[in-house]
């Protein structure tokens, strides 16, 4: 039996498990959940953006509050996400200002707080996902703005689930109260004044402490029932269940793996599970964004920034894999899928093992989700691969926009990149800070 295997699951049926395939079906159920919901919603989310979607979501919330004064409403955001703006912006108090803004016009039941993972938001941020909608829960890595909900033409595109089991939900709703609105270093960012980081250090660190000892409370053992379905958390290199689940799921694949990841930096224990299992003749399928389609991607036409240099530095690591595993593409075993759509951006992560074991996570199997942020995870037990109809219609969809890789001739090499670009990764490279940067981004 496998670690995982002896926590209880909570059971499931395919019909109360609904898979969407792209941002506008995210966006038309989010609001038609909220505007049903009759007892509670918890969101969990990296952000709540102030734009035009993220003020449709919000103003959603405070609209289906005013409407059910008994509704629970309550918002988590990263903390420290939450009171800045945008990268290369002037200085500001960011979406906080909006959550104050909509606080005080509305005056309804919705709150909304910040969680601080780290002392700073480089070092680690919230990357729980899930929202609970009475007793249905829509799990999707995506956060809350106008790519990832598609308000307008370019969309940002992700995973999507719907599963409707009370349950399950209720044990997400009750990990949120018992961890996170319970501790003092999780308060509200939608009043003014703003809490200071300072006034919350000590509290911040104990929180850090519970929670790499925390975890999802348990159902009794699913029977009878098509599914079974566990909750994973993750923080911290040590101890970390959810990168132990993740580790287990490559080691113990049998015929397949297939992988979703926008970034292609993988931590070296699931590299090293990776060419073993190639090695060992198994089938491995790669769906990985190309650079364009990466949120930090600059055309060559905009002012340059530092950070548009990141997916070009991912775009050399995906080379160097390619090249070394010349022989296992060629004899296909393995395929590595690369996602283009126009302007649009690519944001899917997840795992699919021997099409019966599906985990569905934020989690972008890259280091810095593998030891800074944290992160959770729901591992869906197929036995009798009844769900495959709905996976395998989301990867057509998804396979629909991509480019099957030969080789590492099918990208571009160093020579190929803007010349501020290739200044700046070549600087990186001779003093090895390129290393460091592959932690933390």
């Amino acid at each position: 039996m496998l670690f995982w295997q002896e926590k209880p699951a909570f059971g499931l049926t395919t019909k109360d498990v609904n898979v969407l395939t792209n941002a506008q079906q995210y966006r038309s159920e989010l609001l038609k959940l909220i505007r049903e919901a009759q007892s509670r919603i918890y969101i969990t989310a990296l952000y709540l953006q102030d734009d035009d979607a993220g003020r449709e979501i919000l103003t959603a919330l405070h609209h289906a509050s005013l409407a059910n004064p008994a509704l629970e409403i309550k918002v988590l955001v990263d903390f420290h996400r939450a009171q800045r703006g945008l990268i290369g912006e002037a200085k500001s108090d960011g979406n906080a200002s909006m959550y104050c803004q909509f606080q005080a016009q509305y005056q309804s039941n919705v709150e909304v707080y910040g969680v601080p993972v780290k002392a700073k938001e480089l070092f680690g941020v919230l990357h729980l996902k899930g929202f609970v909608i009475d007793d249905t829960l829509l799990y999707s890595g995506a956060s809350l703005n106008n790519v990832y909900l598609q308000f307008s033409e370019r969309y940002r595109l992700d995973r999507y689930f719907l599963l409707k089991q009370a349950d399950l939900c209720d044990a997400v709703v009750a990990f949120i109260s018992e961890h996170l609105l319970n501790s003092v270093a999780v308060p509200r960012i939608d009043k003014r004044p703003l809490t200071k980081f300072n006034d919350i250090r000590l509290a911040q660190k104990q929180l850090m402490r519970d929670l790499k000892s925390a975890n999802y409370k348990s159902a009794q053992q699913a029977t009878n029932t098509d599914l079974s379905v566990r909750l994973f958390l993750g923080l911290g290199r040590r101890n970390n269940k959810l990168n132990r689940l993740i580790k287990s799921l490559f080691d113990t694949t049998e015929h397949e793996l297939v992988l979703y990841t926008p970034y292609f930096n993988f931590p070296a224990p699931l590299m090293r599970s990776l060419r073993r299992l190639l090695k060992q003749g198994k089938q491995v399928t790669i769906v990985v964004g190309d650079k364009t389609a990466n949120d930090f991607y600059l055309s060559p036409e905009e002012p340059f920034s530092k950070i548009g240099a990141l997916p070009y530095l991912y775009e050399t690591i995906l080379y160097k894999f390619l090249k070394s595993q010349k022989r296992h593409i060629n004899n296909g075993n393995l395929n590595v899928y690369l996602w283009q759509h126009e302007s649009n951006s690519f944001h899917l992560k997840g795992i699919c093992s021997d099409n019966r074991l599906h985990l569905l996570s934020g989690h972008n199997l890259n280091p810095r989700a593998w030891g800074l942020d944290i992160e959770n995870g729901i591992l869906i037990d197929d036995p009798a691969q009844a769900m495959m109809p709905q996976i395998n219609n989301e990867k057509q969809a998804i396979l629909s926009h991509c480019r099957r890789l030969t080789g590492a001739h099918d990208l571009e090499t160093m020579d190929d990149y803007p010349p501020p670009v290739k200044k700046l990764l070549g600087q990186a490279k001779r003093v090895k800070v390129d290393f460091i940067i592959k932690r933390f981004i």
